[in-house]
């Protein structure tokens, strides 16, 4: 082995040879995407009342191990079996109503294919994953996934570089559409991560964050436009929300139509009244959704990204607002007892 000093020229050219590979093998993999072999290997994935068995390995192994905690935190009970391991007593987990995916890029890893007799006895199908279309793995499984070969063309070839991350995205492919047919949602994120700052983001509500009280900005169809400034700048929330005399939400005021409205009518606004010029039937949420829904809500909005939810009741009596930053900056769940705002410092 001879080292040389990195180059840059030599460092970036090889370094974007190996993301040309990397996409080429991804792009190829679409025609197995869209294969009769792949809509099959998902009607058994989803079929399975039991668990998705996933093994393998070396890389194929790693990789397997990172699909089967995707496929668990989305609502697919899945585990990793490590081929060596259940050679020797873990076979004792198979349950009949299981599905078993195996992976091999050579396709002939013997403890990996060592496992397919004991699979059959219990009536578990074998789903197989390999390069190499005449490999023992391949004709034993009763489900063959071919990938390309796609480490030939890369400088180590014997490195498996590309053929793992063709197997990741099959992986993501697996997970995706098993939560769109399962009918996966964030409600079910959020249950199975309740810990972590991730779960901690997908379960709580807009209630949880959303400003309410005095912090809430507010003033009427008739408060004078210069005053309803003043009351978006104190509150330093970008709005204000416009409140009729019955207690609905009749509108609001952000400080960019103030912008809009200054230069239309070139600084001249003393005359102008709140109602004159708000959004009126602007976006709202209620206090149940997730944060997530509102980030959803702002993100999407036709014609543009908002920054703020105003959060009304059932009558349509605003309750609060939420702001774009305050789901962002979330790190956790109020403390229990906390006064309302007191998360936010």
């Amino acid at each position: 082995m001879t080292a040389l000093q990195p180059e840059r020229e030599t460092v970036r050219a090889v370094a974007l040879g190996v993301l040309a590979e990397e996409v080429r093998g991804v792009r190829a993999l679409e025609g197995l995407l869209s294969s009769e072999a792949f809509f099959q290997a998902v009607q058994l994935l989803y079929g399975c009342r039991g668990r998705i068995l996933i093994a393998g390995l070396g890389k194929s192994g790693l990789a397997g191990q990172r699909i089967a905690a995707s496929l668990r935190s989305t609502g697919s009970p899945s585990i990793f079996v490590h081929p060596v391991e259940a050679l020797h007593g873990d076979l004792g987990i198979v349950d009949p109503g299981d599905v078993a995916l195996l992976i091999s890029k050579s396709g002939e890893n013997r403890e990996t294919c060592a496992l397919i007799p004991t699979f059959r006895r219990l009536g578990v199908p074998v789903i197989g994953v390999t390069a190499a279309a005449g490999s023992d793995l391949a004709r034993a499984v009763d489900l063959l996934l071919l990938l390309e070969d796609a480490d030939g063309g890369t400088p180590l070839p014997a490195v498996p570089t590309v053929s793992t991350t063709l197997v990741q995205v099959l992986g993501d492919a697996f997970t995706v559409v098993l939560c769109r047919l399962k009918g996966f949602t964030a409600e079910d994120f959020a249950f199975l991560h309740p810990g972590g700052v991730l779960g901690r983001k997908v379960s709580l509500r807009v209630g949880d964050v959303m400003h309410r009280g005095g912090e809430v900005p507010r003033v009427g169809p008739d408060t004078p436009l210069l005053d309803a400034l003043v009351e978006i700048a104190e509150k330093r929330l970008g709005m204000t929300t416009v409140v009729g005399g019955d207690g609905l939400l009749a509108g609001i005021l952000t400080d960019g139509d103030v912008k809009r409205i200054l230069l239309r009518h070139g600084g001249s606004v003393q005359h102008l009244r709140v109602g004159e010029v708000m959004t009126r039937a602007p976006r709202t949420i209620t206090r149940e959704p997730l944060l997530v829904s509102a980030l959803k809500i702002m993100e999407t909005n036709h014609p543009g990204a908002i920054t703020s939810l105003v959060v009304v009741d059932e009558a349509g009596r605003p309750e609060g607002v939420i702001h774009i930053h305050d789901i962002l900056r979330v790190e956790g769940p109020p403390a229990r007892g906390a006064a309302p705002g007191a998360e936010r410092g």
